[in-house]
């Protein structure tokens, strides 16, 4: 997942940061962290976990991914003060609009499946169809609302993970390198008095 690949460039870069400046590594001081279990949860169970995605139908799916969504938005807001949420929140927010204008999933052009599955026939790709437990549905581009928006950036195919994103996808992404490489702090971690700790040679 390139959300995964974001958290650990932005680490490595944030590390590599701390290092030249010759100061500790701390992540950024997030509130309301709750928030993320509280909306990934679910979209684990309904999209990821093939012991559990069976439970949900279609409509259950796709209300899973709107509500874990909106979640995501509401910690975003709370901590709106840092550069990288509010990145990471028009992310949100662009995935947001083309899912809940296309039947609550994000949608996936013929076209494009067939360039990620080449080895199934071009019949396999029926509008309204979900394939597998995915968060997709098959829509041509001409009944496609805010088309521009779904998952038609194709990534080199020998891309191990998901290889079809939204411009939505790329911004979250940014914005979580973006407060793990640049927004974490450096600096010591004050005492209780508000003083920085003495660094003694």
């Amino acid at each position: 997942m390139i959300l995964l690949l974001a958290v650990a460039a932005g680490l490595l870069a944030g590390l590599a940061r701390a290092g030249i400046k010759k100061k500790p590594y701390r992540e950024p001081e997030l509130s309301w962290l709750w928030l993320v279990i509280l909306a990934v949860a679910p979209q684990l169970l309904a999209f990821h976990i093939s012991a559990t995605a069976g439970w949900f139908s279609d409509r259950w799916a796709s209300a899973i991914l709107v509500a874990s969504q909106l979640a995501l938005l509401g910690f975003v807001w709370v901590n709106r003060r840092l550069t990288g949420m509010k990145i990471l929140g028009l992310g949100l927010v662009l995935n947001l609009l083309v899912i809940s204008l296309n039947n609550g999933l994000m949608p996936l052009t013929p076209q494009t499946a067939g360039a990620l599955f080449p080895e199934l026939p071009a019949s396999t790709w029926v509008t309204g169809l979900r394939p597998g437990r995915s968060k997709n549905i098959i829509l041509p581009l001409s009944e496609t609302r805010l088309a521009f928006l779904s998952d038609t950036i194709l990534l080199p195919a020998w891309f191990p993970w998901t290889r079809a994103l939204s411009a939505g996808d790329l911004l979250i992404a940014l914005g979580i390198f973006w407060l793990l490489a640049v927004e974490a702090p450096l600096d010591p971690v004050p005492d209780q008095a508000g003083n920085e700790p003495s660094h003694q040679s």
